[in-house]
């Protein structure tokens, strides 16, 4: 599955440190430079007027294809996890014998979207990457090792659960920037950590399924801590591979490309040591359907992949992180509705507090990266209006 940031708390590396932001075609600008203004998809220089034409369009087709492709891929996750089909000799439950195999399908897809997008992007699939393999090889690890736990966990608890559960990676985040790379957090940062734990909290105690033990509960949050830890060990280890070999010679194709490769090399290995493949293959012999289920969740991944990388270099991960809140609501939802999950009022209080908190982050950044765009403009019209001059 894809590896995505949800709503990570502003990065502050000492007292001193320049405040960059995005620049929407993978730049960064620092607080006090004057930038030389561009179109995210050109070179050219930056027109307000026709840029603001496309730019509706643009969010638009984003946020649509971000929108279908993670609401297939959950539900199709939640489907394939949570169904009883046809019990066989090797899964007498009838349940999907292997969360491996579903991590698997989906980096299968992955790496041949990332090779055709690195191929027509440089060229070349391999010669013109400067970041070697293995440098990408602690972070497939972890994000292989988030994948399975998240696919597990649904064994365990509901998808909702699992869903408002993880939107408290922000408070590992924080820790891990803290211990990785030493950095700090405005006071702000950490109240609103502890409010969404405190949402988390009341959700994941008025959620609780009379028919399910503490031993069940106890497992599922085990599978979704795990999925957290290694969820923000991937994103702080990918930053120091951009980080040690620059961002200008590893974008974001080239990531996704040296991430499933090595992904792909443990997921094999993991399904061939654990004896999976022959238990695979005779589930998918009695339950065809399930190998349709996986195929569209492979897909829905793999192009929600590409829209994460084209948002992000579009409108900044403010804008994506907003969207993606946004998906996750609406995740809830569909899984309530398709699913019948019961669900209390207590239990819709806390999820109005997570995403209340969220939300309100996104819109902060959103409205604090509205400004520097209001800037950035008046600045392109100064110097617009100077060239006139000397003309």
């Amino acid at each position: 599955m894809p590896s995505h940031r949800q709503a990570q708390p502003l990065m502050i590396e000492g007292k001193n440190s320049d405040l960059s932001v995005p620049n929407g075609d993978g730049s960064l600008i620092k607080q006090n430079e004057s930038p030389i203004i561009n179109t995210p998809a050109s070179n050219q220089p930056y027109n307000p007027e026709s840029f603001a034409r496309r730019r509706p369009i643009r969010f638009l087709f984003c946020f649509t294809g971000l929108q279908l492709s993670y609401l297939t891929w959950g539900y199709m996750q939640e489907l394939i996890m949570t169904t009883t089909f046809t019990p066989t000799a090797s899964a007498p439950d009838g349940r999907f014998p292997s969360a491996a195999f579903c991590v698997f399908s989906n980096r299968f897809l992955a790496i041949i979207v990332a090779v055709i997008a690195v191929k027509i992007r440089h060229g070349a699939v391999v010669a013109n990457n400067v970041a070697p393999l293995m440098a990408f090889a602690p972070c497939a690890l972890s994000n292989t090792m988030s994948s399975w736990s998240q696919y597990a966990s649904l064994r365990y608890v509901s998808f909702p659960v699992q869903t408002v559960f993880k939107s408290s990676k922000i408070i590992p985040v924080m820790i891990m920037g803290r211990v990785l790379k030493g950095t700090g957090y405005p006071t702000s940062q950490y109240a609103e950590a502890f409010m969404i734990t405190v949402g988390v909290a009341i959700f994941s105690i008025f959620s609780k399924s009379s028919d399910r033990d503490n031993i069940t509960d106890m497992i599922g949050l085990l599978f979704m801590c795990m999925y957290i830890c290694f969820d923000c060990f991937t994103s702080q280890w990918q930053d120091k591979v951009y980080v040690k070999y620059g961002r200008a010679n590893v974008d974001p194709y080239q990531m996704m490309l040296g991430v499933n490769s090595s992904a792909i090399l443990m997921t094999t290995t993991g399904l061939i040591v654990n004896g999976d493949i022959p238990k695979i293959i005779e589930f998918f012999k009695v339950n065809p359907i399930v190998l349709n289920y996986n195929i569209i969740s492979a897909i829905s991944s793999a192009s929600g992949q590409l829209f994460i990388y084209n948002t992000i270099k579009e409108f900044g991960p403010i804008v994506f992180t907003v969207i993606m809140t946004t998906r996750q609501m609406l995740s809830i939802c569909v899984s309530f509705l398709i699913f019948q999950h019961p669900v209390s009022v207590k239990a819709l209080c806390g999820v109005l507090i997570v995403f209340g908190v969220l939300f309100y982050q996104g819109l902060r950044g959103l409205f604090s990266w509205t400004i520097i765009e209001c800037r950035l403009r008046r600045f392109s019209d100064e110097r617009s209006g100077a060239g006139g001059v000397m003309a």
